[in-house]
């Protein structure tokens, strides 16, 4: 789970572990893809896919790929840049959808993501943490090492409740950015129909 050791986590840490989970997928899985396939079609979503993948294969700071996983963590960092920061305005637009806070999730976001080691998964974990009230984040046990993770997000520890309001979160964020996708393409579509006439 998150490349995490799943016999070192509690119940609290499997929460925890799923909220920031839910967060950066939404970015990475659902936010980004569709970004991309505005941008450049079905050739550039595979190409998008295939970065990401990568990164999720061997874009760790493990002893096996110490050497040369970074280069891919770059291009995913590059690759999931824009649509990290979209998601971080759209989780904030959409919190009250689940009883949260558009401002905490600001306040979080611009206080606790520049603290994550990721320049992307810390802006959407710390607009969720802001969002949902609670608190992400923390000593963190992967199969090759514990890394000290920030913060993020000044509420409690998350509980199953939040977790269900962190997959509504996800759910809503995502139909707003295919809502925005579909104007975007209905008005280039409209334009290409109906193109400006130059003056006489």
């Amino acid at each position: 789970l998150c490349g995490r050791d799943p016999a070192l986590l509690d119940a609290a840490g499997l929460t925890r572990a799923t909220v920031e989970s839910v967060a950066e997928n939404t970015s990475d899985a659902h936010v980004a893809p569709l970004l991309w396939a505005t941008a450049g079609g079905v050739p550039v979503v595979l190409g998008y896919r295939a970065v990401n993948t990568l990164d999720s294969m061997i874009g760790h700071r493990s002893p096996r790929y110490a050497r040369f996983g970074w280069a891919a963590a770059r291009l995913d960092d590059a690759a999931n840049y824009a649509a990290a920061r979209l998601t971080a305005t759209l989780v904030a637009l959409c919190a009250p959808a689940v009883d949260g806070s558009p401002s905490r999730a600001i306040r979080s976001w611009r206080r606790d993501a520049h603290r994550h080691p990721s320049p992307n998964a810390g802006v959407v974990e710390a607009a969720f943490a802001g969002a949902l009230g609670v608190r992400l984040g923390g000593p963190t046990q992967y199969h090759y090492e514990l890394q000290m993770r920030p913060v993020l997000g000044d509420g409690p520890p998350p509980s199953l409740a939040d977790l269900r309001r962190a997959v509504l979160l996800s759910q809503t964020v995502q139909a707003a950015t295919a809502l925005l996708v579909g104007l975007s393409g209905a008005v280039r579509s409209g334009r290409r129909v109906f193109p400006r006439r130059s003056p006489a």
